[in-house]
């Protein structure tokens, strides 16, 4: 879980150089935030964006890759993903929508299959990205701007989730984290307990849940937390 936090190198795949679309606004949280690691955007076009080079393929990136953002049609992120595998890519965070929320659950499962095929760890699908302060990371779509502090927020709605950071930062309330969930098809609100019950930066986690896939093994990994 570690690699969706201090990630060495950060793929954003469908990044874009439209200010309105998602790829772009993903990227931009990332090279204004402050991160310190690598940065690669992909797009088949190539060319330029923010000042990066944008490769055509995460298999055309010549650093490695632990955590891949994807914001590219539903359609299309299996394979995208299965790339993602074949670079050795630890971590893919799924913005794309077009899943299990909408039904479309073959879809879903295949994209699990692909990510366990190669012992990834997902995180989404349908998600607005991943915050963590102590790394400077703004992986998301959310406000540009995080206060830093000692609070993981996990959500699994994206717009409350969005909401909540914007009201954290007009009452400046710090946060460790942000992690949106989505439809959880692999990482859960487990995965997540155990990690920031370990953070040393994290001290209180907040979580906004619309379900929960295994109560039993929610209530232990509460248990769990000091």
């Amino acid at each position: 879980m570690e690699f969706f936090f201090r990630p060495e190198g950060v793929a954003v795949i469908g990044a874009s150089r439209n200010p309105r679309k998602i790829g772009h606004q993903v990227l931009r949280n990332i090279v204004e935030g402050g991160y310190g690691g690598k940065v690669y955007p992909v797009n088949p076009k190539g060319g330029e964006i923010l000042g990066l080079p944008v490769y055509k393929s995460v298999l055309d990136v010549p650093g490695s890759v632990d955590l891949a953002v994807v914001a590219v049609p539903a359609p299309v992120v299996p394979s995208v993903v299965r790339e993602c595998g074949e670079k050795g890519v630890k971590g893919v965070a799924v913005i794309s929508s077009g899943f299990g929320e909408v039904g479309n659950r073959e879809l879903e499962e295949e994209l699990v299959r692909t990510v366990k095929e190669y012992g990834m760890r997902l995180l989404g699908p349908n998600i607005f990205g991943v915050v963590y302060t102590p790394a400077r990371l703004n992986a998301s779509f959310g406000p540009p701007e995080v206060v830093p502090g000692k609070i993981a927020l996990v959500s699994q709605s994206g717009a409350l989730g969005i909401a909540l950071m914007g009201w954290t930062q007009t009452e400046d309330i710090g946060l460790s984290a942000v992690v949106s969930v989505g439809n959880k098809a692999d990482v859960s609100d487990e995965d997540l307990l155990d990690f920031f019950s370990a953070d040393g930066n994290t001290e209180v986690v907040v979580i906004y849940m619309e379900g929960v896939k295994d109560g039993r093994a929610f209530m232990e990994a509460v248990r769990r937390c000091p």
